[in-house]
């Protein structure tokens, strides 16, 4: 049965492409949706009616029904090739996050392809987070899994963007600027690494625009001026490589020219620090031809119809770009003496270098298995690269730097000795090539030689170059290597081994931070009792000693250890010679001394010595949270006091001990910071401080001294003195610095009780 016409149906203030109302229409006479199954065009049919009646009286930014932006995304997708479940994803893409409807519900009404695409570009909107970074981090983990689980994900959150990107102008500038950050930081080179150029251009130079206004519209602006020069001399090229092309008999070529984007031009200014008057390649002249003997043969010709710049030429075909791109390039001196490029490729490598991943959508068959849109195949070697890090970056910042670094393509190419290609960034060493290779590989590296030749292993790798990796059993990564190592893979792993390396430190420490808690008293005989190996394996660690260890480092907190260990041993009979949960820790609880219940109205933050002087001791500098005691001074410095577990109280009579508790801080009437001093051990490297606090200052914690001790060749010793509000917020703080990859160790010093 018709669908009635959007006229009639629709009350449509926005303009509707002619390929969305052949689908409305179910007629399609000029072959619009040509690339559908019926079926396909009735899935997209019902995906927009859906998604109209459910963003029904919303509007943009801008003012416009909000309809108007799923149309432009599931036009883009149309675009680009993607079959019917794609495109009903991109009239879909926001329905879990801006209406009331479900994942549940959405996979009902349009099956599991389409709810697995619109959850994977669905932001976390609904869960929290402690800030914008951990926010941002968690929503790019996401969405790398949905990735691998399906790469048409990405490609719709693309879609998602560069249509968001050309509507920003109804936006604060504020949140115009940092949108453009992340899209030049991140969506601009995912685009590329997919290989869809004509997303990442537009995207590149969108961003531009935000970024820096004054500067796109100058070279706007310069290039516009120098249309008329560049078309002419492009003409001249054309028309001569027109003539020698159809001379040796190649026919059914095409020759034109393009202007290059304008963010393209602007960071080769930067890079090479010109003028743009010093910039002449700003164009290139591009040839197609039909097959690859062409693309060599066609080279021949403009090496000999002009003048070949050394250095200029790059062979993208023999060896492709990491995002299949492929291609010739060549400079030459062209007419009036002044440098043009010239690309050469075939017809289908000109598709893919415009749609990339979806260049290949039309091979696959329409309701594909999931298998078929994975991550597995080589060629996203760098997107298992990420979703490995997921589980070994757990800060967030790191994280996202890390993203950063491996999104921006690769520039050397090198061999290993079998002859395979390995492809590296630019400035790459021996250490960044054993890592790429394996892991043990980088972790036992010993010496490096390239194209036969014994090299230091800080060298710079280079095109073509043959590398071989000399490995012995007893060598292991130096901290200096983190120096020069420019892939984040070997950085990380290089990490990965010196926390490895300090392990039974952390398996010591854990265990006497859980001592601690819990009391001596059974310890030993718990430790090796069913219900803390259950502990450990609901930790997802495969036995005790590696719970210990990563208590010790700060993956898992006590509090975490404690609470599942108290829950196991309520649901499970404990064996008589293992004590109880309540019996391990009686011996602890009975050194408590009886706290005072707050005084209701207090504006003092230590309950029970109201209206006497106090003050905080500085052995054991207690916080909020921590179960204190006021022992009498003999001075005129009135009540200290203690952490209770403070070793200097224990050898205080009884008579000058004052049952105290602290307040709740909304008793108290504000809120004060408390000293607290901390030794972090880190590897040294440069900015490692400056990590640090940013974390203390995402935190909202103030550094009162700050000390760094450094001997070479030796991990580095940072100690601060923060303020901290209460235990909570200094627990929230060690668990983010514990995660960073350069922290080695860290505690809290304390005089009195060390911990």
């Amino acid at each position: 049965m018709n669908v009635a016409s959007p006229t009639c149906r629709f009350d449509f203030s926005i303009d509707v492409p002619d390929w969305l109302k052949a689908a409305l229409d179910d007629s399609d006479p000029h072959g619009l949706l040509s690339n559908l199954s019926p079926n396909e065009v009735d899935l997209v049919r019902r995906a927009f009616q859906f998604g109209y009646d459910l963003h029904e009286g919303q509007c943009r930014a801008s003012g416009e029904p909000y309809i108007a932006h799923p149309v432009a995304v599931a036009g883009l997708l149309r675009e680009l090739g993607g079959n019917g479940a794609t495109i009903a994803a991109g009239f879909l893409h926001d329905v879990v996050e801006d209406t009331d409807i479900t994942s549940e519900e959405l996979e009902i009404h349009f099956g599991e392809e389409v709810r697995r695409l619109v959850e994977g570009v669905t932001k976390l909107s609904k869960f929290n987070f402690s800030s914008k970074t951990e926010r941002q981090a968690e929503n790019f983990r996401r969405m790398f899994l949905a990735m691998a689980q399906d790469i048409r994900v990405i490609v719709v959150k693309l879609a998602d963007r560069l249509h968001n990107m050309r509507t920003l102008t109804h936006l604060a500038p504020a949140k115009q600027k940092r949108i453009a950050q992340e899209t030049l930081d991140i969506f601009a080179p995912l685009a590329n690494r997919l290989g869809i150029g004509r997303f990442k251009w537009e995207l590149e130079d969108l961003s531009f625009k935000y970024l820096d206004g004054e500067a796109y519209a100058q070279i706007r602006d310069l290039v516009a001026d120098k249309r008329g020069d560049r078309e002419s001399r492009i003409h001249a090229v054309a028309s001569t490589l027109s003539e020698r092309l159809q001379a040796v008999g190649i026919s059914g070529f095409e020759v034109s020219g393009r202007p290059k984007h304008l963010y393209g031009i602007y960071t080769k200014m930067q890079r090479q620090q010109k003028d743009f008057t010093e910039i002449y390649d700003i164009a290139a002249v591009r040839v197609i031809v039909n097959s690859n003997d062409e693309c060599y043969r066609a080279l021949a010709i403009v090496h000999d119809a002009f003048n070949p710049i050394p250095g200029r030429f790059k062979d993208y075909i023999g060896l492709p770009k990491p995002n299949r791109y492929q291609s010739l390039h060549t400079g030459v001196i062209g007419k009036g003496g002044r440098p043009i490029e010239v690309q050469i490729r075939t017809a289908d490598m000109h598709h893919v270098a415009e749609y990339g991943i979806a260049a290949h959508w039309k091979y696959k068959e329409s309701g594909s298995s999931q298998s078929q849109w994975t991550a597995e195949d080589e060629k996203f070697t760098w997107l298992r690269q990420l979703l490995d890090w997921q589980h070994d970056l757990k800060d967030a910042q790191e994280y996202l730097d890390s993203i950063k670094d491996n999104l921006f393509e690769d520039d050397v190419y090198v061999f290993t000795p079998e002859g395979d290609v390995v492809a590296l960034k630019q400035g790459a060493t021996p250490v960044d090539f054993a890592y790429r290779i394996h892991t043990e590989v980088g972790n036992h590296c010993a010496g490096a030689k390239v194209d036969g030749r014994i090299v230091p292993l800080d060298s710079h790798l280079h095109n073509g170059s043959i590398v071989e990796i000399i490995t012995q059993k007893n060598s292991h990564p130096s901290l200096d290597w983190l120096n020069f190592v420019v892939t984040p893979s070997a950085r990380n792993r290089i990490r990965q081994w010196y926390k490895r390396s300090h392990r039974d430190e952390n398996v010591a420490r854990g265990r006497e931070m859980l001592e601690k808690e819990l009391g001596k008293s059974g310890f030993e005989a718990l430790l090796k009792s069913e219900p803390m190996k259950m502990v450990a394996e609901r930790c997802n660690y495969h036995s005790v000693d590696d719970l210990l260890a990563a208590v010790g480092y700060g993956e898992v907190t006590l509090n975490q250890v404690v609470n599942r260990l108290q829950d196991t041993v309520k649901v499970q009979q404990t064996p008589p010679e293992v004590p109880s949960f309540e019996e391990t820790t009686r011996s602890l609880m009975s050194k408590a001394i009886p706290q005072q219940s707050p005084s209701k109205g207090s504006k003092s933050p230590i309950a029970g010595i109201e209206g006497m002087v106090y003050h905080i001791a500085g052995c054991c500098k207690p916080v909020p949270g921590e179960p204190i005691i006021g022992v009498v001074t003999r001075g005129d410095r009135g009540i200290s006091i203690h952490n209770q577990h403070c070793n200097n109280v224990s050898s205080v009579p009884g008579e000058r001990l004052v049952p105290v508790s602290w307040n709740s801080q909304e008793e108290a009437g504000r809120v004060p910071t408390y000293p607290v001093d901390i030794s972090i051990e880190v590897l040294d490297r440069v900015g490692v401080l400056n990590d640090i606090l940013s974390r203390l200052k995402d935190n909202n914690i103030n550094v009162h001294s700050a000390q760094v001790r450094t001997t070479e060749g030796k991990p580095a010793v940072i100690d601060l003195g923060i303020g901290i509000r209460d235990l909570g917020q200094l627990d929230r703080t060690f668990a983010q610095i514990r995660q960073m990859s350069d922290v080695l160790n860290m505690r809290r010093l304390q005089e009195g009780r060390v911990s």
